[in-house]
């Protein structure tokens, strides 16, 4: 495994975290340092790593940014009733290129979700989730990702990959590996129509913000079913962060970003998440401890992680089948934990993204639907999208 392309961790932080407590997070994870390299990843399940890219900005002005006050912060935190191990693997420096940067991002998140390790990186600008997209082209088929944004980020392929148009990258370029895209938080007037249009033509799922301010929980299957999530700073309300990352008045609190990071450690399938466009102020307490927190309630949400989709064991589920129309909706819900998922069924004949029946998480308020005759917005456009 060679990580030579990873700077360690600042010696200032190492300095810092000699005077915290013994027992916060900086004395207990396994941390990349000049005196003692990168650290044994036996044993570890979740891994940070900075990536100080900016380039692909559409603002980009040539700063350069560090995520010091970030670590800091964070490793003054005192962790919960955790079970699992972490480690701080340092930064990616920009390299000569910014595809240079890409695949070193490409290399370390690759490595690290075949050894069951969850990345949790921070960025930098948010086109670097179009590299973690890649990590997983030699990992699996097909690939869910969601997006925690004002934007639908999908600008035009046909030009350079920013950080406002990476989605379309990740849509049209092969290997074709994109299954879903999901977008929580969007602004309507931040994205326009001809985006909104597109949108709802591929089949892909869009919420504003108000929908999720409203009802919280709404969140929860999204991110039941992502593998990756990708969460731009952008998304929280100006009043939550430091003057140079304030962007828009409306946007998620910090109670409910931190909500959103939380079910995307319980979800199982969510492999990697990063948490991008990281602007450091000259007093960045409020940013860098939003981000400290906002990875604190991921890894809480791993260490609170149930296998709760087996269906083998008839025992462990119920089943229920709702007649539609002329569809058969069939629902599961995990006695174990009272969540539910829909089947999408396979289709004979037709050119299947999933190759086998697969079951899409869903919530009770589906099935209620079902029962009153209304297909569930979600089981269509999945059913739709695996037609394709």
């Amino acid at each position: 495994m060679n990580f030579n392309f990873l700077t360690p961790v600042s010696d200032a932080v190492l300095a810092h975290t000699e005077l915290i407590a013994q027992q916060a997070l900086g004395k207990k994870i396994k941390i990349h340092s000049r005196q003692n390299g990168i650290p044994d990843l036996e044993n570890v399940q979740l891994a940070i790593i900075g990536v100080q890219e900016t380039r692909n900005d559409v603002n980009y002005m040539g700063a350069n940014i560090n995520f010091e006050s970030v670590r800091k912060t964070f490793y003054t935190l005192f962790p919960g009733n955790w079970h699992t191990t972490m480690a701080d693997l340092g930064n990616i420096e920009p390299g000569e290129t910014v595809e240079d940067t890409y695949f070193a991002i490409r290399t370390a998140i690759t490595v690290l979700v075949e050894k069951n390790i969850i990345p949790i990186v921070l960025g930098g600008s948010q086109d670097l989730t179009y590299a973690n997209y890649r990590a997983y082209d030699s990992v699996m088929p097909m690939v869910n990702i969601v997006n925690i944004d004002t934007n639908f980020d999908l600008g035009d392929a046909n030009l350079p990959i920013k950080n406002n148009s990476y989605v379309g990258k990740i849509i049209v370029e092969e290997p074709y590996n994109l299954f879903n895209y999901s977008t929580i938080g969007y602004q309507t007037y931040f994205n326009s129509q001809e985006e909104i249009d597109l949108m709802e033509k591929l089949y892909f799922e869009a919420y504003r913000l108000g929908e999720i301010s409203g009802d919280i929980n709404r969140v929860e299957p999204l991110l039941r079913d992502a593998h990756i999530v990708s969460v731009d700073l952008k998304s929280v309300r100006a009043a939550e962060v430091s003057d140079n990352q304030k962007y828009s008045p409306n946007g998620f609190s910090g109670k409910e970003i931190c909500a959103i990071t939380r079910y995307a450690g319980i979800s199982n399938k969510v492999s990697s998440i990063g948490i991008y466009e990281y602007h450091k102020s000259k007093n960045d307490s409020a940013t860098s401890m939003l981000m400290a927190q906002m990875i604190w309630y991921f890894v809480e949400g791993v260490n609170c992680r149930v296998g709760d989709d087996d269906f083998t064991n008839e025992k462990q589920y119920q089943k229920y089948n709702v007649l539609v129309e002329d569809d058969e909706l069939i629902f599961y819900k995990s006695l174990k934990t009272g969540r539910w998922w829909i089947e999408i069924p396979f289709l004979p004949n037709v050119n299947n993204k999933l190759k086998k029946h697969t079951l899409l998480p869903c919530m009770h308020s589906d099935y209620v639907l079902a029962t009153q005759g209304e297909i569930p917005e979600r089981w269509y456009k999945a059913y739709r999208k695996n037609s394709f």
